[in-house]
């Protein structure tokens, strides 16, 4: 992703475990994640970017994990409880797909 591209966060899950061994965190997720979507993970003391790579649910990898999902996410850096995870969503796509009113 261009860094110039201005981009928008959608906030779309929680950390609910670290698993510092496996470089994963669990998460519950309140809206859909994709294999390859960017994300931003922010917390007290966690603030890091970086795009999904894998995704588990029950030990399964899957391409697409739904809102209401428990999920296992790779992780670049040390992911705390509690931490929120963003979409980051390009600013030219906000809105794309939805109805006007």
């Amino acid at each position: 992703m261009d860094e110039q591209t201005p981009t928008t966060e959608q906030e779309v899950g929680i950390v609910t475990h670290y698993w510092g061994h496996l470089g994963v965190a669990g998460v519950h997720l309140t809206a859909p994640l994709d294999v390859g979507d960017r994300i931003h993970i922010l917390g007290s003391t966690s603030d890091f970017e970086q795009d999904v790579d894998s995704i588990e649910i029950d030990h399964e990898k899957v391409l697409r994990a739904d809102a209401g999902a428990d999920a296992g996410i790779r992780v670049a850096e040390h992911a705390r409880e509690h931490d929120k995870i963003y979409k980051l969503i390009p600013a030219a796509d906000v809105g794309v797909g939805e109805d006007a009113l």
